[in-house]
């Protein structure tokens, strides 16, 4: 048997037993609602059944970049010419400044980049590993991509460096791409293997004008046309439509599940990448962890074959491993959370909080408290954020590829006042809670919160008091805190102590959202019309809400119970809308009911990868990469 086929023969399903075993374990940490943790239950013991370990390490992550050029490129369906190709590469391993470099040291990755067939001549880049199949593949528009024996040659090359990585000690994959005109390729790969046509899985790319996205369609159709790819044969996919990295990293998948590590995909490159190795060894899906849905209709339909649901929805169009970077910080989270839950009670963690108690004695308030604070509520700083969104379009990337990631570095430079906000930023989280706590609650929010790096407050509110007595507990707490932390989480924790876990959410949910999840009342109604038991807590929520964005902080929201009282509370006072960071359901799919932080933490892990991007990135002049040359690139992006 040759390399391919010794490593399809080794690949075997992931240990299912075992995560059953660890669900079993879970619901009795969880008292039977181990269901709060959503799809965050199911991304840990996916990664237990594929380690075979009851109680995994952290892994140890390797982000792997494979280049390859395509003669597909030729035909204008990218906006960017095709020598960007071994400009990028230039750029991971020389200037070090691209979303690659960036988003592996936010995760904690080590950087790998391999040269699989970029188009040039004598490559001399310090660190580029060598892996060449060619000197690019051919123009799929004219004929086959590559032979079918450089479509094996690329899948073993994959496989050998994955044998490599995994010797050195690395036991994830975070596979990525560089390619000019890659999502032609994955648009082909998907149309054949999901049995699509061409207008359905081709997308923007590289953000391509309408004219361009027409070119590119109608090349996609007449590649499939003139190829004729096999859906039932992955190589022949991969040979006639394919690309080099995608081969590579199809390659590297395999390697990877052989050996029982996992693999987190990134985008709609890595996507179609997965169906070429699901196409020659269907149990290797076992072995991946998808991360984000991104812009690419192609991604959905594979995604889709494949059986995989992503957690992030990020609006991310770059296929530099930057979603899987986040989902990897996750990973790691839960996994931290998982190494605290299993030892409980014997070896609980350290509760390094704060603990601060709402007054016996109601203060006076008056509306006067209130109009203060909707009166000096300062604006966003504009030119802050104008000059920081200016440097974001001239990061080395498509223009407006990082989604989301690139609003929120631009709304915290609005909020900060700083065009350029560092990493790290200081982060705490407030937990609103009764005068008793749920043990398990606290256990898990300090091991949510160490993941988060945030320190936490534990505010105890009182009932049978004035609700302006709770407003004003709240707002001393954001008004205390937002003076030294420019992150504030803010959580709930539940009213009744001995209730599941979500409780408080789903009954704010039932009392105060109409059947379509909108806004049942008024803003001047619904404080009245929530549960009596919810409503103290409820005021200090808003308190704590408008105090925070009025020092201004960068409000980070937990679950459903505290997103239903945020949302209220821009209906009371517009001007805080832009200090709040909306983090499930909006970039967040997990369907976590789980108070008391997790989901703020994870809101924590994205704010600061947006500061990585914009920290540890070079703008296009820096890096010395063409820009764009089509599409509103074309127009927004300086040489």
């Amino acid at each position: 048997m040759n390399l391919l086929e010794k490593t399809i023969a080794a690949i075997e399903p992931a240990n299912q037993e075992l995560a059953a075993q660890a669900a079993t374990q879970l619901t009795n940490i969880m008292e039977a609602d181990d269901n709060s943790l959503g799809q965050f239950r199911e991304l840990l013991l996916r990664y237990i059944a594929i380690t075979n370990q009851l109680n995994p390490g952290l892994p140890d992550k390797c982000t792997v970049i494979c280049c390859g050029s395509h003669g597909v490129a030729s035909e204008a369906v990218s906006a960017y010419p095709e020598e960007t190709t071994l400009q990028m590469t230039k750029s991971y391993l020389i200037g070090q400044g691209a979303a690659a470099n960036a988003f592996a040291e936010f995760s904690g990755s080590e950087l790998f980049v391999a040269d699989f067939g970029i188009k040039a001549e004598n490559i001399d880049i310090p660190g580029l590993i060598d892996c060449r199949i060619g000197n690019g593949t051919a123009n799929i528009a004219q004929g086959p991509a590559m032979s079918r024996k450089q479509a094996v040659q690329t899948i073993e090359k994959g496989i050998e460096l994955a044998d490599k990585l995994i010797a050195e000690g690395f036991d994830c994959l975070l596979p990525g791409e560089m390619g000019i005109a890659n999502t032609t390729i994955s648009a082909a790969i998907v149309a054949a293997l999901c049995e699509k046509a061409a207008p359905e899985v081709t997308g923007r790319g590289t953000n391509i004008s309408n004219e361009r996205l027409a070119n590119k369609t109608r090349i996609v159709e007449k590649a499939l046309s003139l190829n004729q790819p096999d859906k039932k044969d992955g190589l022949d996919v991969l040979a006639k439509v394919g690309g080099f990295e995608f081969g590579a990293i199809a390659g590297l998948i395999l390697g990877f599940a052989a050996r029982h590590k996992a693999v987190i995909l990134d985008g709609a490159n890595c996507a179609a990448a997965a169906l070429i190795a699901q196409s020659l060894a269907p149990a290797c899906v076992d072995y991946l962890l998808p991360s984000h849905r991104g812009g690419e209709p192609s991604q959905g339909f594979a995604l889709e074959k494949l059986g995989l649901t992503p957690l992030l929805h990020l609006d991310l169009r770059l296929g530099e491993a930057c979603g899987s970077s986040i989902l990897a910080k996750e990973l790691d989270t839960m996994l931290n959370l998982w190494d605290v839950a299993s030892h409980l009670p014997h070896d609980p963690v350290e509760e390094p909080f704060q603990n601060a108690y709402m007054p016996t004695i109601a203060p006076k308030i008056t509306n006067k408290t209130f109009d203060f604070y909707l009166s000096t509520m300062q604006d966003l700083d504009s030119p802050a954020m104008h000059a920081c969104k200016a440097r974001i379009d001239n990061l080395v990337k498509p223009l407006e590829s990082l989604g989301a990631l690139e609003q929120i570095a631009i709304e915290i430079a609005g909020i900060t006042g700083d065009e350029l906000p560092g990493c790290g930023l200081d982060r705490a989280l407030i937990c609103f809670t009764g005068k008793v706590t749920n043990p398990l609650q606290m256990q898990l929010t300090a091991a949510t919160a160490q993941s988060a790096r945030a320190d936490v407050t534990i505010a105890h509110v009182r009932e049978g008091l004035p609700l302006t007595a709770a407003f004003d507990f709240g707002r001393e707490q954001g008004e205390f805190l937002s003076l030294s932390y420019p992150l504030l989480g803010l959580s709930l924790a539940e009213i009744d102590e001995h209730a599941p876990f979500g409780t408080t959410a789903d009954l704010l949910h039932q009392e105060l959202l109409n059947a379509d999840g909108s806004l049942k009342y008024p803003a001047d109604q619904f404080l009245t019309r929530a549960p009596e038991s919810a409503q103290p807590f409820i005021g200090a929520m808003i308190g704590a809400i408008i105090a925070a964005a009025h020092n201004s902080s960068f409000i980070i929201l937990d679950d459903e119970a505290s997103e239903i009282i945020a949302r209220y509370t821009e209906l009371l006072c517009p001007a805080v809308r832009p200090y709040i960071l909306h983090v499930q359901p909006l970039l967040l799919k997990a369907n976590c009911t789980l108070p008391g932080g997790l989901i703020a933490g994870m809101g924590m892990d994205i704010a600061d990868a947006s500061l990585y991007m914009l920290n540890h990135m070079r703008t296009f002049a820096e890096s010395k990469v063409a820009i764009a040359n089509d599409g509103p690139g074309a127009d927004r992006q300086q040489p």
